[in-house]
């Protein structure tokens, strides 16, 4: 993959989300604002845990710089999955965005608790979800020292 113009150099995303119609949204946020991180889908929180272990069919997986993971997932709860990498001496240094519907204060509360970097609400409407999506973009690529990958 080659560098962006601008001189950041593409990450690698692993977005864990079970709704088709949020990760059609995140893939047509990264397309449409040409943003060149790479866009890696799980869609459950074991299949994520797998990933990341990089256990079966995910053997060759490249490890995430960064995770934009949903709460609600099916298998493995988000919690659980952020409980999982937080604690795992290999995984904890990666960023973990909580990206979901939930505005509960008990979600919010329990996601900082389990050490997410961040806990974003995702916006119904698609241009604010594009706009979020791009936020989170460029805190993480523009702005955040992010550590090297291991």
């Amino acid at each position: 993959m080659t560098a962006p113009a601008d001189g950041r150099s593409p990450i690698e995303v692993l977005l864990v989300e079970d709704d088709p119609g949020d990760v059609l949204m995140t893939q047509e946020a990264f397309e449409e604002h040409k943003l060149r991180n790479r866009l890696t889908v799980v869609s459950d929180g074991a299949e994520a845990l797998a990933y990341l272990r990089r256990e079966g069919q995910y053997a060759d997986a490249v490890t995430p710089d960064l995770i934009l993971l949903d709460l609600n997932l099916p298998r493995r709860d988000g919690r659980e999955v952020l409980e999982e990498i937080k604690k795992d001496d290999a995984l904890c240094r990666i960023p973990v965005v909580v990206l979901t519907t939930s505005q509960a204060d008990e979600d919010i509360l329990r996601s900082y608790q389990l050490h997410a970097n961040a806990y974003v609400t995702k916006p119904v409407d698609f241009e604010r979800f594009i706009s979020v999506v791009r936020q989170i973009d460029e805190f993480f690529v523009s702005v955040v020292k992010l550590p090297p990958r291991g």
